[in-house]
């Protein structure tokens, strides 16, 4: 097996760097940053296994809708060193403990495999040409009942959420007679 090509080098220590700074970040808001930072350099990871597909939808989705929302309820919060619980080393050794082994076994694992998509590349993997003809082609039913579904979701959604014009005035009218006698 030959070296590993230096962009996936770079990106891996990236990667794995601002995922160490998340989790040992005392500010919240920097840990979110750093997270937002990790999620585009496994984007890029994406680019380079020839997945554009999952790198678009990874960056719009977990770079761009949940950390944002991440972002608003830290600052909703307003989490102070206050409000932070006293925490024991022994939490700290267990999750390293338990981080440590569980790479271990996902190293073991995938091993075989890595090798096996590293010999045998593919250009045509992860295409979103490849994907569009899979999806409107050999699962067409499935994906427009699958888009049906959603907009039923939706429509139900909006009919829950929405109240009734009527019982809103009633219920004002109500108080407005309780006040008055």
């Amino acid at each position: 097996m030959s070296a590993l090509p230096i962009p996936f080098l770079v990106l891996s220590f990236i990667t794995i760097l601002c995922a160490l700074y998340v989790v040992t970040s005392k500010n919240p808001v920097h840990s979110v940053l750093a997270l937002i930072v990790a999620f585009f350099s496994i984007s890029a990871h994406y680019v380079l296994l020839n997945a554009q597909f999952l790198a678009i939808v990874n960056l719009m989705v977990y770079a761009g809708a949940i950390m944002v929302l991440f972002l608003f309820v830290l600052m909703l919060l307003n989490l102070g060193k206050a409000a932070e619980p006293i925490k024991s080393n022994a939490w700290a050794l267990a999750s390293a403990i338990s981080a440590g082994s569980l790479l271990l076994i996902l190293t073991a694992a995938f091993q075989k495999s890595g090798e096996q998509v590293y010999r045998n590349p593919s250009e045509t993997v992860g295409l979103v040409k490849n994907l569009g003809q899979v999806l409107f082609g050999e699962y067409l039913i499935p994906f427009e009942l699958t888009g049906a579904l959603f907009i039923g979701a939706m429509v139900g959604a909006v009919l829950l959420g929405k109240r009734d014009s009527g019982d809103h005035q009633s219920s004002a009218l109500a108080e407005e007679k309780g006040a008055s006698s």
